[in-house]
């Protein structure tokens, strides 16, 4: 009698879950029954809007070092991973599939197509190749291990399928009621809570520059050691852009803490301290006496917000340097270099929603993903208590998450 075929079933078809499925599926030679699950209609929704509908592949940073210090939780456990499975190895995965990846000057890296179809096209047509079966509108609500090792899948209607090991890449949840059937299995959570979100001003003194932003700026969370330097972002509703979305992650936990509402500082002159900001300002004052104070062309501010700047100092648009009082000068030597704004509220980063949250990672094996809980039963991307700032470190995560898992369940 021949031996059983063995089984895999991975729970939640996003980028995590689909890079282990198709990775499993190709080095088991097609000789293993793999069923990926997913509760929504579309497959790898997150990779498609990724971007702006680009997809941020990846980061262009191949230190496995430097790439970890990208993650303010899951740095120590990706460290050694990423020396596994980096950034440089998804690069040349994608390329071996014909998908060239590009840097930008930020090192964001894209498809060189600009479209995140590709992305999903290449790891559908793997699965295809590989024979990964995709099941969708299908929400697994229980794990059941059974006594053999194996285990008992019970969707929401009522079926259940019988597997040999099970992955769980359902993404980070943002509440924590939602990880009760993780919890049944003996796990605990890590409270989910936002990640990469933008600040909301209590006061609109901004919202009709939205728009502009200034490079590079430095903003911290007053009465914290949080601080984030970086491009900043003019919304309707605050401040957005690189320096924001990474301090959120970073102080994610602290800010849910105090319910989104606290104070920041802005030095919009970064690397100027306020004393070399004064200073300049003394000799702006000198050089430019007889133009209008709105006129400057010393500071790498746009026209409109500059104005702004003066009117927050309490100075006429229709002064002169000339006329600027030595108060009103320290007034403006504030307002640029610590500004102080109350946030009230946060918003989410367009629609890419990240937790920070979910499964503890001292509560699996960091070589191969499995729970040391509950053998046979694997653990991968945001589900995890994992997360990056912005810029594909989230991407990267899961696919090293991804490979790792799968290389361990081929050969086991």
């Amino acid at each position: 009698m021949g031996k059983k075929q063995p089984s895999l079933a991975v729970i939640g078809a996003g980028a995590a879950g689909y890079f282990t499925a198709v990775n499993a599926a190709r080095l088991m030679n097609g000789k293993a029954r793999i069923v990926l699950f997913e509760k929504g209609r579309e497959v790898l929704s997150k990779v498609r809007i990724s971007g702006g509908g680009r997809c941020n592949v990846t980061h262009h940073c191949f230190d496995a070092e430097r790439l970890s210090e990208a993650y303010p939780r899951g740095r120590r456990m990706l460290r050694w991973s990423f020396e596994q499975f980096g950034a440089a190895d998804t690069v040349t995965w994608f390329e071996e599939r014909g998908i060239k990846l590009k840097a930008e000057e930020d090192g964001r890296m894209f498809p060189v197509t600009n479209s995140s179809e590709t992305i999903i096209q290449c790891l559908t047509t793997e699965a295809d190749k590989h024979g990964v079966s995709v099941q969708t509108k299908t929400s697994i609500q229980k794990i059941e291990p059974l006594q053999n090792g194996a285990f008992k899948l019970i969707e929401n209607k009522g079926k259940s399928y019988r597997f040999d090991k099970i992955v769980v890449a359902t993404g980070g949840y943002n509440r924590e009621n939602a990880y009760e059937w993780l919890k049944d299995l003996g796990h605990s959570i890590h409270k989910p809570v936002p990640s990469l979100f933008t600040f909301n001003f209590r006061e609109k003194i901004f919202s009709d520059l939205a728009g502009i932003s200034v490079d590079p700026v430095q903003v911290k969370i007053l009465d914290t050691q949080f601080r984030e330097t970086g491009p900043l972002l003019i919304t309707h509703w605050g401040l957005s852009g690189p320096a924001v979305l990474k301090l959120s992650a970073w102080a994610a936990r602290e800010l849910n803490e105090r319910e989104y509402r606290f104070d920041i500082e802005v030095n919009w002159l970064h690397p100027l301290n306020e004393h070399q900001v004064r200073e300049k300002l003394v000799s702006v004052r000198k050089m430019y006496n007889r133009k209008l104070v709105t006129n400057q062309a010393e500071f790498p501010i746009p026209s409109r917000l500059w104005t702004r700047f003066t009117e927050l100092a309490g100075i006429s648009p229709k002064k002169n340097w000339a006329d600027i009082s030595n108060k009103e000068l320290h007034q403006l030597t504030n307002v640029l270099s610590c500004g102080r704004y109350s946030i009230q509220g946060k918003t989410t980063f367009k629609e890419e929603f990240v937790t920070c949250g979910g499964i503890p990672l001292n509560e699996i094996d960091p070589d191969t993903l499995e729970s040391k809980i509950v053998p046979g039963l694997y653990f991968v991307g945001e589900v995890l208590d994992i997360d990056g700032v912005t810029g594909g470190f989230n991407f990267q995560a899961a696919w090293t998450n991804g490979w790792l898992a799968a290389k361990a369940i081929a050969g086991s």
